[in-house]
């Protein structure tokens, strides 16, 4: 398997620290809002990167942040006169609900960076303790130039951003013994959230935070960081010279980065009035399909966005399902028995598809080709399936296209709807279990219910169930 390393522009052979396991962090959202469709891109993506290696067998550890301490935050929690941590703690809950939708599994950790700050201040203490960073009036700074590889990542030299930064000199930051220092703590100001540290009461500087959590989930050194390109300069670069300082170690092996989402051919912004939510987009369509386009490009490439682009992804995961749903049919009314010689002839040929999958899939997750894969097999399927096939048959292709949909996080198999007697019945039948103590069976109702959209309510009333 090949992925594209930032740092060194060019493809590279993945060889995990540990055989057999994946470390990987991505750059989780900023929850002062709902997140927009240019927060989706990144999730979609290293979702999907984190599913295949999956599907080849890895043992994925996979860790976003949620950044629920900024200035953002406060903003909008001093708009509404609550607290900062309402505020988050809101966002954070609509954000779980659209990456439900878009079928973006949970991460096996998501850290909050207000649950971390003793290890910021520890590491932070380290950096001082090294002689990377100094503390002035309560603000402490990272000595960039002390790290002699800074800008290795971003590929910027450090002459030429000193260059360009001369204006910091005069603008308040002639406190820092260079421009281009950074923050690692600032005190507080009026009505802002606060914690006690040796320099001042006060917050962390932004790009501590993910150093800090990247190292207590996933350890010194990890395999994968990923995010958006707009992080490469300076948050990931400064997260290397922090983290590399203070371990001594590499910080990580391969760097992702996603590229950009313009809208309708133009750079996402509130000004332009093209800024769209996530939540926004439901309205219109099943997220499956933003999804869908989100996978129709490589992640490398930058995206356009247009309601022409959707409905075109609309349309194209409506192929694959259809398809899907044929199969299923076809598969009901055909013969039992064993598969035919030629069926399994045939078999070897479909397998070829997912050979072509993982082929580009291999070559830096290149789900463009991986997505043309699919088609090909849905081609394939609609041409040699038919009722004069084998039950076996029939259902070994339907399961193989819902398989490589499911690699890429695509549900492309109708889920049966309950009626609602039916719903009712089973209810009956868990608290019937719940009272006979048989817990084991009324959870697996319970779990069989979720599946099919149904959330129970144990309420004081009695068990109330509501559609998803």
């Amino acid at each position: 398997m090949k992925v594209y390393n930032t740092q060194s522009k060019q493809k590279e052979e993945f060889v995990p620290l540990v055989p057999g396991k994946v470390s990987m962090y991505v750059c989780g959202p900023t929850v002062y809002n709902f997140i927009h469709i240019g927060n989706a891109r990144p999730m979609i993506v290293f979702d999907t990167v984190r599913r295949y290696m999956e599907h080849k067998g890895y043992e994925v550890n996979y860790v976003s942040n949620f950044t629920d301490v900024d200035d953002k935050i406060i903003a909008k929690a001093n708009e509404e006169g609550v607290t900062a941590q309402e505020i988050s703690e809101r966002y954070i809950a609509e954000c779980k609900k659209d990456m439900a939708a878009m079928n973006v599994k949970p991460a096996t950790t998501h850290p909050l960076a207000t649950q971390e700050i003793d290890g910021m201040i520890d590491m932070i203490s380290t950096l001082i303790e090294k002689g990377y960073a100094y503390n002035v009036d309560g603000t402490v700074y990272f000595r960039t130039r002390k790290f002699s590889e800074y800008g290795k990542l971003s590929h910027k030299n450090l002459d030429d951003l000193r260059a360009g930064n001369r204006s910091l000199l005069v603008t308040g930051e002639d406190q820092k013994e260079d421009p281009l220092d950074f923050v690692l703590w600032k005190p507080k100001k009026e009505g802002e959230p606060y914690w006690k540290s040796p320099w001042s009461d006060g917050r962390p500087g932004w790009h501590i935070e993910c150093s800090v959590m990247s190292k207590k989930y996933l350890g010194e050194e990890i395999d994968i960081h990923a995010g958006g390109e707009d992080l490469i300069f300076p948050h990931h670069e400064n997260e290397i010279a922090q983290s590399e300082c203070c371990n001594g170690k590499v910080f990580a092996r391969y760097w992702l980065h996603n590229a950009f989402l313009n809208i309708d051919n133009r750079k996402m912004s509130k000004s332009l009035g093209n800024f769209f939510t996530v939540r926004e987009i439901s309205e219109k369509y099943d997220l499956q399909v933003l999804r869908f386009f989100m996978l129709s490009a490589h992640y490398r490439s930058p995206l356009n966005f247009s309601a022409e682009l959707m409905e075109s992804s609309k349309n194209a995961l409506d192929r694959i399902k259809n398809a899907v749903s044929n199969l299923g049919y076809i598969s009901a009314a055909a013969k039992d028995g064993d598969m035919s010689e030629a069926e399994k002839a045939a078999l070897a040929e479909v397998n070829g598809f997912e050979t072509k999958f993982d082929e580009a899939m291999d070559d830096d997750f290149n789900t463009a080709d991986a997505i043309a894969a699919i088609f090909e097999l849905v081609k394939y399927a609609n041409s040699n399936v038919s009722s004069e096939n084998t039950k076996a048959f029939a259902g070994a292709v339907r399961d193989e296209i819902i398989k490589l949909c499911d690699i890429l996080g695509l549900i492309v198999e109708e889920k049966e709807e309950l009626l609602d007697e039916e719903i009712e019945k089973l209810i009956e039948e868990r608290q019937a279990a719940r009272k006979a103590k048989n817990f084991a069976r009324a959870d697996e109702i319970r779990n069989e219910l979720l599946e099919k959209g149904i959330t129970l309510l144990d309420t004081r009333e009695g068990v109330k169930w509501k559609r998803a």
